[in-house]
């Protein structure tokens, strides 16, 4: 080989070289901290973060610090959740205010806490703002593009057919329903305590609820009882557990990727949730034509609005009732679900309280079953309902 031959080897090796180190500092550093130094000349700062990984080891520190520090679970139980799960965004918080940058390896993210500034952002359509990309596209198997997990023009006319379904009015006719989902699992826990003794007697109220959350959703919004959504439910479970093997936040440990066979698995339940969807959304629509009743369910009034609205197609009117009944599927009871035993466990931590619920509902509804008009009475209760609201994470 003579010299002009390994001259040009040489070269290219340098030149590959240097494009590769190029493209790193690229994507590794540079855009991030172009993206910091348009922030920071906004006055919205933040920890400084490390070439590679970004804010990660300090936020691994402060959590394990946050921990340590912690002498038992009481603490964790009885005051606000995002100290012990997110210590970092209080840490921080408190250094950089209610808005400040940080990042977790080469992603920026901006935090904002303030109310209206968050309203503002979430209802802005014109920019690319919303559920972050990187979150969103791992979620697509279970909730496709509806509601939850679109952005922008899409997410807007969703909105416009969907939200007017959740207006007060409609809500409370839901209530009855509600109410007879409810009876079933109060004698559930009734027997289960007369079984040991009448005193005291071991019940999993978390799977109790997902259940009575799941009937509700499928009693008042498709018009049918959970044993018939039962399979679609499970799945829904089963995809969650598959999905939620990859890391959403810090990202790095397999970069987000699944062997084939899980992400076969994956694909696998995805389509047969959206048989079984589209199979109760044909039969539903089918008695809807010969019943004509005036009271119609949510799934009857999510097809009439995707089905009168022009700028959807058929395809499109499809993809859209099937995604967003995922979206009511899943996100809808699992969410109450949680938010019903995260209830329970800190009315259990207040005895007070509890007497103080236990007399009003005696009170305003006597011996009679709760109504749409006896629950908007209930004012301890709505107290104890906005505090779990304030607390408790949303999906959308």
């Amino acid at each position: 080989m003579d010299k002009s031959h390994i001259l040009s080897i040489s070269v290219a090796v340098v030149g590959a070289v240097w494009f590769l180190v190029h493209h790193l500092y690229n994507s590794m550093w540079f855009r991030s901290e172009r993206l910091r130094r348009k922030l920071w000349m906004q006055g919205i700062k933040g920890p400084s973060p490390s070439l590679i990984y970004g804010n990660l080891p300090e936020m691994q520190k402060i959590q394990l610090n946050a921990l340590t520090s912690t002498p038992n679970n009481a603490d964790i139980v009885a005051h606000d959740y995002t100290s012990s799960l997110f210590p970092y965004f209080v840490q921080w918080r408190k250094e950089y205010g209610p808005i400040y940058t940080y990042s977790t390896g080469t992603r920026q993210h901006l935090y904002v806490n303030q109310a209206e500034l968050v309203k503002e952002m979430n209802q802005c359509i014109s920019l690319d703002l919303g559920k972050p990309s990187y979150i969103t596209k791992r979620l697509a198997p279970m909730l496709g593009n509806g509601i939850l997990r679109s952005n922008g023009p899409l997410w807007a006319q969703q909105r416009k057919i969907i939200a007017p379904e959740f207006f007060m009015d409609k809500v409370k006719v839901m209530v009855g329903l509600m109410v007879e989902s409810m009876q079933p699992l109060v004698r559930k826990w009734e027997d289960s305590i007369e079984a040991q003794s009448g005193v005291m007697a071991d019940i999993r109220v978390d799977e109790d609820l997902r259940g009575f959350t799941a009937d509700v959703i499928a009693r008042a919004c498709f018009g049918s009882s959970y044993s018939k959504g039962r399979e679609i439910f499970s799945k829904l479970r089963k995809l969650q557990t598959a999905i939620s093997k990859q890391s959403f936040l810090f990202g790095v440990p397999g970069y987000g990727l699944l062997p084939m066979k899980k992400q076969n698995e994956i694909l696998s339940l995805e389509r047969e949730i959206e048989s079984l969807i589209w199979e109760t959304v044909k039969e539903r629509e089918s008695k809807c034509k010969e019943a004509c009743s005036s009271e119609k369910d949510l799934l009857h009034l999510i097809l009439e609005g995707a089905l009168n609205d022009q700028s959807l197609g058929e395809d499109s009117s499809k993809r859209f009732i099937v995604d967003n009944c995922k979206n009511i599927y899943f996100a809808g009871h699992e969410s109450t679900a949680v938010a019903a035993s995260w209830c329970l466990m800190l009315l259990a931590l207040q005895p007070e309280w509890q007497s103080r619920v236990r007399a009003e509902v005696a009170q305003v509804c006597g011996g009679s079953l709760p109504d749409a008009d006896s629950v908007s009475r209930l004012k301890t209760v709505s107290k104890i309902n906005e505090h779990i609201s304030v607390h408790i994470p949303h999906y959308c």
